[in-house]
Formats: structure tokens, C-alpha cells, sequence
């Protein structure tokens, strides 16, 4: 398989065709394999073809790239004022427009997002960079009045809280990248980045994209490999000063506890089980499709699918009709296709899981209204495929109702009133996200009070705007991306007293 992108300069990797060939890692301002020599492969989720191998580090070259970002912090890095760092990060940004075809392709390859979905992140994507970048000089303290004896100014410093180990999923490598090493520069951290085995390709296009943007070296670091033999090192590492962890609620709470050798900052955005929620006043022509792709984007493959959908009784039956109708005009395909609306799922690994969901569902009495199936024909054969999945007559405490299944499957259930929804709804250990339709703003305005949800999106799903602050209740994680608050979770607040007189 030969793919590139006939316009994009040339680099280490820009241009290079994804045929096989070998990729390194970026630390240091440099480009390295692993010290132990080992890699391992990375393969097209639509047909099993090789993409690329790349280093599989270890705990060794979790450590240098560490020192390196240590060394930067402590060094030129540390002396960029706030518009040098904003000036930056503008640059960043304009090379991402630059080379946009670039990572979306690298995303639908590594992946298997649709490349009408890689594309149209771009104005996300982009605008994240030029938030920062316009945080980076509205980082300020305060001068505080107090009531202590005496003539002493009391004021309160923000300064970054070093360096910063993130790690990311390969659900949206570009923008889960950018989320973590976008505040980092704004606030003068630096950063080790390990994405996921899965889809470690874009992260190191991003590396490249840094280095050309001038980033200093070791500011920006990128280190492939596994949870267990690159990861965990740099959860546990003694001179990390903050984690920020997108995944699994139990891998989540494994770097809680290697957090605590040095009581590094953590900031976790982990797992769901979103309640999408139709009243039997919405506009049902908007509410269908939306219902579906809350899910059915990315082939199930978010955290804040809405993969419990709960409408009310005197429409329930209707809207499910609706609903299949549409799931079954969904194209099912290889990503690289523009007329592919669902991709496939990362691995077989993944697609054995959500299968198991699937049997698990009918195994417990619920109703198989459209899907369930594994597509074998053609060129779907070799691909790590599943039918968009529409479950009726679902219970609460079925498994498909509980569990996050990181697949394109609904679980439907009626109800009767808003209080009952409403508690069924935060009947989860999960509070990521929720979805509202209804044409009542009384109606609105109530459950978005009561569903314990770190984002109630209310007629619309999926909007992620750079400004609004983004994470999760209860088992869903803490700490906060997008927004003021997002800065903030990579600075040290510091109280300064001054005796005057």
C-alpha cells in the first residue's frame, strides 16, 4: 500500500509513503529508535495492511526523554515571555493548517475515522491551538487586600507546574495531541507525550510539525510504545509534576496510584455510559440522525457516546422505526473512502469485544432491532468491522446498559416521566456527558440541572467548543480541558507576601 500527500514538504516523515518503512521517535529535538532496539507494528484497522514500524520505547527512554524536558524547562525555555510563547503557538497553528490533509489522512489510516470525520476536525483542531495561544498572555496573579498587621502587599503568582507527562487514546490521536501539548506551551510547561500502540503515527507527524514550528528542543517530546512498558514508567516517574490521562477508568485509576510516589498533579478524562435523552415534544427529524451519530461516529469509538437512549413512551416506538431506517443507510467502509460514514474499529481485538456485547444483549432478553452483525463480504473481510447496532427492550441492569462498550451499539428503553429519567439516567458510576431534545425550555433547563453530567448538550450532540471546560462526574475522571480552567490545571498558584513598612 502506497499513500501520501502529493503537496506537503518533504521531512522525515512528511511525504514518506506508509508502506512499512520504519518511523523513530522525537526526544530531545532529535530523532531516535528505542534504546533497546525493539518495535512493532502499526496496521490499517480496514485491511490488516502494515502502515509502519515504530520504536517500542521502555522505562530507559521514558527516562531520557524526561531528562530532556526536565533540561528545557530549566533552561531557554523557561525565559520565553508570554507573547514569545503565543507567537508560537500561532505558528503551530498555521503549520497545522498547512498540513491538514496530512493528519487527517495519518488519523483515517492509523485509525480507520472516516476521512470526511479526520477532515472536518480541522476547525477544531485549529482553533484549540489559537485558544491557547490567546490564553498565553491572560495568565496573570492578583494583589489580594488581608488582615494582617501591619503594611504587607499580599499578591498570588501563576507559574507553570513543570513537566508534564500526557498520555492519550487512538481514538483521535490529532486532537487528543493537541489538547494536552497546547496548554502545556501556553503556560511555559514542557512535555512528554505517549500516545497509544494503536495509532502512534500522527502524534509523530505533530513532533515533526513542532520542530519546524521552532519549538525549542525537549520542550515537546513524543515517546511510542505500550501502557505497561512506556506508560506506567512515566505515571511513576519522580521528576514528572503532572499526568494527564485520556482512557480507561481502570487505567485511570492505576495512574492515581503511581501518582502517588512524588504527589504529582493528575487530571484524568476517563470512561462513560452518556444517557442521550428524546421527549415526546422534540423534533424528531433532527433528533434521529443526531441520536445516531452520537454513537455511531467513529464507530462507537468515544468516550461521550450516547449509547443509552431513552425516549419517551408515546414516541418510543416511532423513533426507534426512524432510527433504523437511518442506521440502515449508513455506508459502512474503509475510512480512505469520502463516501464511508463508518469506519472500522481499531483492532480485531476491539471488534471481538464489542462482539461479545452483541451476544451479551441477546444472551439477556433484549431486542435486536437492526445490525448485530460482523461484515464479511468483499473488501470488509480483512477489516476489523461492525454493523451499526440498535438494541430495544433493553433493562437498566443489563450489561449493554451498564458497561461502556467503545462500539456502535444503542441500547434503547422508554420512560414515562421526567423525574423517572432523570434518575435512571445518573444511575451509572459513569458522568461524562448527556444529550437532551425537547422543544421545552422549562423542560431543558431541568434536566440539564439534575443529569450529573460534566457536559448536557441540549438539541445537538458532540459540540466541543476550545472556550467551554470539558470532563467528567464521578468515575468519569477530573479536572477540566477547554477553557480558562483547562490553563490553570498546568499552573502552580504561589502567595506572595511583602512587608512595606
Amino acid at each position: 500500500m502506497r499513500t501520501t500527500v502529493d503537496d506537503a514538504p518533504a521531512g522525515p516523515f512528511l511525504r514518506r509513503p506508509l508502506d512499512g518503512s520504519h518511523r523513530k521517535m522525537f526526544i530531545g529535538g532529535a530523532w531516535v529508535d528505542a534504546l533497546s532496539g525493539e518495535t512493532f507494528e502499526t496496521r490499517n484497522p480496514a485491511n490488516g495492511a502494515l502502515l509502519a514500524t515504530v520504536p517500542a520505547a521502555s522505562a530507559a527512554d521514558v527516562e531520557r526523554a524526561v531528562a530532556a524536558a526536565r533540561k528545557a524547562f530549566d533552561g531557554p525555555w523557561s525565559r520565553f515571555k508570554p507573547y514569545e510563547r503565543q507567537v508560537l503557538l500561532l505558528k503551530i497553528a498555521d503549520l497545522f493548517e498547512r498540513h491538514w490533509d496530512e493528519l487527517s489522512l495519518s488519523d483515517t489510516l492509523d485509525m480507520g475515522m472516516p476521512i470526511v470525520r479526520t477532515r472536518a476536525n480541522r476547525n477544531r483542531v485549529i482553533g484549540m491551538l489559537r485558544f491557547y495561544a490567546g490564553m498565553a498572555t491572560s495568565i496573570h496573579g492578583e494583589t489580594l487586600a488581608n488582615s494582617l498587621p501591619g503594611e504587607v502587599l499580599s499578591s498570588t503568582y501563576r507559574e507553570p507546574v513543570g513537566v508534564v507527562g500526557a498520555i492519550i487514546p487512538w481514538n483521535a490521536p490529532t486532537a487528543a495531541s493537541i489538547w494536552k501539548i497546547g496548554p502545556a506551551l501556553a503556560t511555559g510547561c514542557t512535555v512528554v507525550l505517549k500516545p497509544s500502540e494503536e495509532a502512534p503515527l500522527t502524534p509523530l507527524l505533530i513532533g515533526e510539525i513542532m520542530a519546524e514550528a521552532g519549538v525549542p528542543d525537549g520542550v515537546v517530546n513524543i515517546v511510542t510504545g505500550t501502557g505497561r512498558e512506556a506508560g506506567a514508567p512515566l505515571a511513576e516517574h519522580p521528576v514528572v509534576d503532572k499526568i494527564v490521562f485520556t482512557g480507561s477508568t481502570q487505567t485511570g485509576q492505576s495512574i492515581i496510584r503511581a501518582s502517588a510516589g512524588n504527589l504529582k498533579r493528575v487530571s484524568l478524562e476517563l470512561g462513560g455510559k452518556s444517557p442521550v435523552i428524546v421527549c415526546s415534544d422534540a423534533d424528531v427529524e433532527r433528533a434521529v440522525p443526531v441520536a445516531a451519530m452520537s454513537v455511531f461516529a467513529n464507530s462507537g469509538q468515544i468516550c461521550i457516546a450516547g449509547s443509552r437512549l431513552f425516549v419517551e413512551r408515546s414516541i418510543h416506538d416511532d423513533f426507534l422505526e426512524r432510527l433504523a431506517v437511518f442506521t440502515s443507510a449508513l455506508r459502512i467502509g474503509d475510512g480512505i473512502d469520502p463516501e464511508t460514514e463508518i469506519g472500522p474499529l481499531i483492532s480485531r481485538r476491539q471488534a471481538d469485544k464489542v462482539d461479545a456485547y452483541l451476544s451479551s444483549g441477546r444472551a439477556e432478553g433484549a431486542r435486536l432491532v437492526i445490525g448485530g452483525g460482523r461484515p464479511t463480504q468483499g473488501t470488509l473481510a480483512d477489516g476489523n468491522f461492525v454493523e451499526p447496532t440498535i438494541f430495544a427492550d433493553v433493562c437498566d441492569d443489563m450489561k449493554i446498559a451498564r458497561e461502556e462498550i467503545f462500539g456502535p451499539v444503542i441500547a434503547a428503553m422508554p420512560f414515562d416521566t421526567l423525574e423517572e429519567v432523570a434518575s435512571r439516567a445518573n444511575n451509572t458510576p459513569y458522568g461524562l456527558a448527556a444529550g437532551v431534545f425537547t422543544r421545552d425550555l422549562s423542560r431543558a433547563h431541568t434536566l440539564a440541572k439534575h443529569l450529573r453530567a460534566g457536559s448536557v448538550w441540549v438539541n445537538t450532540y458532540h459540540a466541543i467548543d476550545p472556550a467551554v471546560p470539558f470532563g467528567g462526574y464521578k468515575m468519569s475522571g477530573y479536572g477540566r480541558e477547554g477553557g480558562e480552567e483547562h490553563v490553570h490545571e498546568y499552573l502552580n498558584t504561589k502567595g506572595v507576601f511583602i512587608r512595606t513598612d
